[in-house]
C-alpha cells in the first residue's frame, strides 16, 4: 500500500490549489523552517516528528496518518496535521542489534492486515528473519501470524514488505551474509518473494510451489511499484556497485557474480554463460541507498515520474528520472547532501507531500550525527512565501577545488566505516588511529586493503582489488600518516608485488 496509495486515492483540487505548510490549503501545525526552491516549485521543510528511535520504515495508512516502525521494535502512527504520535504495538521478541531489528511493514489496502518483518534470536542465539502478519483493528494490531521465518545474520538481513497493485505482498530478503543463499532456488535469502494476503503461494509465481520472485540479491533497502505497475528496488553493493534494479519475474541479478554491470573479464566470462538481468543504475564509489518511493504527483511537477531514493553512507536524497515506459532511468539529480544525516525512508502523500525518515540513531552514525533532535521525520511540501526562510541549495555539483588522491579515496571508500577521525564504530569496525596494524609493516595493512578481512561475523571489510596500484598507494599512504599515525609512505610498487594475478 505504502508506495501506489497515492495513486488509488487521488486528491482532486480546485485549479491554483497548493496544498502547502503556509499557503492555501491544509495547514501543519508544525513550522515551516527552511526551503529548496526547484524550477518550477518550492518546497517547504518541517518536521513532523523527532525524537525517534530510528524510524526504518514509514507509509501512509488509510486513516490519513503515517504509519512506521522504528527499529526497536515499536509500530506507531503520527497525524501529519498536529503531530500527535500513537503507539499501536510493541514486539518484545524484536532482537536490535546494528542494522537488525524491527524493518519493513506494509499496510494492505483491501485486507485489514499489516505485515511486519523483523530479527529474532532465538535461544541457542540463532538469528532467524521473520515476516508476520498482523490483523488490523481500531488502532489495534492483534492476532499475529508467522508466514516465514528464515535464516538471519548480525547483517544483510533486508528488507521491505510492500504490497502490489495485485494485491500480493512482495518481500525482498537479504542473503544473511552467504553469498551462495542468492542463487539457490531452494533458499528464501536474497530473493524478492511474492505470497498471497494469507501466505500461501500464488499460482502464478515463476516457480511452481516457491515463494520466489526474483533472486541473485545481495541487500535490498528499498522498493516501490510506480503507477503503471514497475517494480523497482535499490540493493547494497559490496566494495562497489550499489545498485537500482528494475525487478521482473523469474528475473536473475546474479550477486555474487556479478557487481553492477558485467563489466569485468571475470563478470563477461559468467554473464556469457549464465545470463542475468542488470542494474538500471550503478553507483561507484557507493552510497549505501535505502528506502524509495515512486512520485508522479503534480503538487511538485519538477520531480513527475522520478524514483526517489534515500541514502545513507551519501546522506542525500536523489530524484531519478525515469522514460515514459518507466523501465529505465533517464538521469538522476541529488540532494540534502549532509543536511539532514542519513535517510532511511520515504513516503508520499495523496495530496503529494514527501516524507523522509532520518536514521542518524542507528549504530554507524555520519559526521556530526546524531543531532539533538534525531531521529525525525521530515515533510517537503510546495509553498509559496518564502519570507524570512532560510533557502538550501539545489542539486550538489561537482567540488570547487581537487581533493588530494589519498583523502578522496578514503573519504569514498572508507570514511562510512572508519570515520574522518579514524576511530571506526566499537565493536563493528576497527580504529586506525594509532594501529598496530596501519603503522607497522605496509603488508599488514595492504594486505587487508586488497583482500579485504572477514575475521569475524562484525568486521568483514570488502577487498579493494578493483582500485590500481597508485590508488592504494595513495589511501595507505593516507591512512599511515593521519591522526596522529607516522609511518612511511607506500609506493605502487609495494602494492603490485602484493597483489594476486587477475583470475
Amino acid at each position: 500500500m505504502k508506495k501506489w496509495l497515492p495513486y488509488l486515492l487521488p486528491v482532486l483540487l480546485p485549479a491554483g490549489v497548493i496544498l502547502s505548510c503556509n499557503g492555501p490549503g491544509k495547514r501543519f501545525n508544525q513550522p515551516v523552517t527552511s526551503a529548496l526552491a526547484l524550477d518550477s516549485t518550492t518546497l517547504g521543510i518541517s518536521t513532523v516528528a523527532e525524537g525517534l528511535n530510528v524510524p526504518w520504515e514509514i507509509c501512509w495508512g488509510p486513516d490519513g496518518h503515517i504509519w512506521f516502525t522504528e527499529q526497536s521494535g515499536t509500530v506507531s502512527k503520527i497525524d501529519p496535521v498536529t503531530g500527535e504520535k500513537q503507539l499501536l504495538l510493541t514486539i518484545p521478541e524484536v532482537y536490535r542489534h546494528r542494522s537488525l531489528g524491527l524493518l519493513g511493514m506494509a499496510v494492505h489496502p483491501t485486507e485489514p492486515y499489516v505485515y511486519l518483518d523483523y530479527t529474532h534470536r532465538n535461544p541457542d542465539s540463532s538469528i532467524v528473519s521473520r515476516l508476520v502478519r498482523y490483523t488490523r483493528g481500531n488502532d489495534t494490531l492483534t492476532d499475529p501470524k508467522i508466514l516465514l521465518e528464515f535464516p538471519g545474520n548480525t547483517g544483510h538481513n533486508g528488507s521491505r514488505v510492500i504490497i502490489g497493485p495485485d494485491g500480493k505482498v512482495y518481500f525482498s530478503t537479504g542473503d544473511a551474509a552467504h553469498d551462495e543463499f542468492a542463487g539457490d532456488t531452494a533458499k528464501l535469502n536474497g530473493k524478492v518473494l511474492r505470497l498471497n494476503a494469507d501466505g500461501s503461494v500464488p499460482a502464478d509465481n515463476p516457480y511452481p510451489g516457491n515463494y520466489m520472485w526474483s533472486r541473485g540479491h545481495r541487500n535490498i533497502q528499498g522498493i516501490a511499484f510506480t503507477n503503471n505497475g514497475q517494480l523497482f528496488a535499490s540493493e547494497h553493493g559490496d566494495a562497489t556497485d550499489d545498485e537500482l534494479n528494475h525487478i521482473q519475474k523469474a528475473a536473475y541479478y546474479a550477486w555474487p557474480h556479478i557487481e553492477g554491470f558485467a563489466d569485468r573479464a571475470d563478470e563477461k566470462a559468467y554473464a556469457d554463460t549464465f545470463p542475468f538481468t542488470p542494474p538500471v543504475m550503478a553507483w561507484t564509489p557507493t552510497i549505501a541507498p535505502a528506502g524509495i518511493d515512486y512520485y508522479n504527483h503534480s503538487a511538485i511537477r519538477d520531480w513527475q515520474n522520478t524514483i526517489l531514493l534515500g541514502t545513507l553512507k551519501g546522506a542525500s536524497l536523489h530524484v531519478i528520472r525515469l522514460n515514459d515506459a518507466r523501465d529505465s532511468v533517464l538521469d538522476e539529480k541529488i540532494y540534502f547532501t549532509q543536511q539532514f544525516g542519513r535517510i532511511r525512508d520515504i513516503c508520499v502523500s495523496p495530496e503529494g507531500d514527501i516524507y523522509l525518515a532520518t536514521s542518524n540513531r542507528d549504530w554507524n552514525p555520519g559526521k556530526g550525527f546524531p543531532i539533538p533532535a534525531d531521529d525525525r521525520i521530515i515533510r517537503l511540501s510546495p509553498i509559496r512565501d518564502t519570507k524570512g526562510l532560510t533557502i538550501l541549495p539545489g542539486p550538489a555539483a561537482a567540488p570547487a577545488t581537487p581533493v588530494a588522491k589519498g583523502p578522496a579515496i578514503y573519504k569514498s571508500y572508507c570514511e562510512a566505516c572508519h570515520k574522518a577521525d579514524g576511530k571506526g564504530v566499537p565493536g563493528s569496525f576497527p580504529a586506525l588511529d594509532q594501529s598496530k596494524v596501519v603503522t607497522g609493516k605496509p603488508e599488514a595493512l595492504l594486505h587487508i586493503l586488497l583482500n579485504g578481512s572477514k575475521s569475524s561475523a562484525t568486521e568483514q571489510m570488502p577487498a579493494f582489488q578493483f582500485l590500481s596500484d597508485d590508488d592504494i598507494a595513495a589511501a595507505a599512504t593516507h591512512i599511515r600518516s593521519s591522526w596522529g599515525n607516522k609511518a612511511d609512505a607506500v609506493a605502487p610498487e609495494a602494492v603490485k608485488s602484493l597483489r594476486k594475478p587477475a583470475k
